[in-house]
């Protein structure tokens, strides 16, 4: 299969960017997307340029951190998919594919198709955990938990924290992390303690780091490779609103 591209090349944030024309040839349909830039990267190397710099770690659909637009789509053509898990199948021979990175002011760009996720991190840091006392494990069944709140508190764990949610919002909202971080956590026991704390000092960082607010467009929902429910945008709305209310 031969495939033309069109990547988005950047040396640093402060540079001009601009959408660079390469060739790939010799790709089979059984290769990841990331694979196939494996190859164009080879053959970059053997000619002694710059290879194209992208994220990834797991390549397991797991960590999150390999999220790019294809086509104008965060993490391609294929609903709840994250780009490593892509596979060439899903493109036909002599396509032009257009890749950029994600683009938000909150995700500057470090190189390429690399961005800054640090304002996730700045996030969980300002209140997306639970205190607890040191000492011996608790006991299994010490603390009993339904399994519709588990199953519902775990769907919103799922988030992988890729920023697809923020690539494909037309404001570049980060709701749809924030309030599946702050849904896990309020739906549980454990996490009942510092609610009110916590999702203030969440919701307050997501908006110092820059991210735009949540028009209910819902493009978030149909972008996030978990299927993230824009319901917990709702009930992260109720907890915030509840907490200041408490404050008064």
């Amino acid at each position: 299969m031969k495939l033309y591209l069109k990547i988005w090349r950047q040396d640093n944030h402060d540079a001009a960017g601009a959408m660079v024309d390469y060739e790939v040839n010799d790709v089979t349909a059984q290769m990841s997307f990331l694979e196939m830039l494996d190859l164009l990267n080879q053959s970059l190397i053997q000619k002694g340029e710059r290879v194209i710099e992208f994220d990834h770690d797991c390549r397991e659909g797991i960590c999150g951190q390999c999220g790019m637009m294809i086509n104008g789509r965060a993490h391609g053509p294929i609903t709840q998919t994250t780009t490593c898990q892509l596979h060439m199948r899903s493109f036909k021979d002599g396509e032009t594919i257009f890749i950029e990175p994600f683009r938000a002011q909150a995700f500057p760009i470090v190189r390429d198709l690399k961005i800054d996720r640090k304002a996730f991190d700045h996030i969980i840091q300002s209140g997306g955990f639970i205190s607890t006392s040191n000492g011996e494990a608790a006991e299994a069944n010490g603390i009993l938990i339904s399994h519709k709140i588990a199953e519902a508190a775990f769907d919103a764990a799922a988030c992988i924290g890729c920023g697809a949610c923020v690539a494909t919002c037309k404001n570049s909202s980060a709701s749809l992390f924030t309030s599946a971080k702050i849904t896990h956590l309020a739906l549980l026991p454990q996490g009942q303690i510092e609610a009110a704390e916590r999702v203030i000092k969440m919701v307050d960082q997501m908006d110092a780091e820059g991210f735009g607010h949540c028009s209910n467009t819902e493009a978030c929902e149909v972008e996030c490779p978990q299927g993230i429910s824009v319901l917990h945008i709702a009930r992260m709305n109720y907890e915030y609103n509840k907490a200041l209310l408490l404050q008064s």
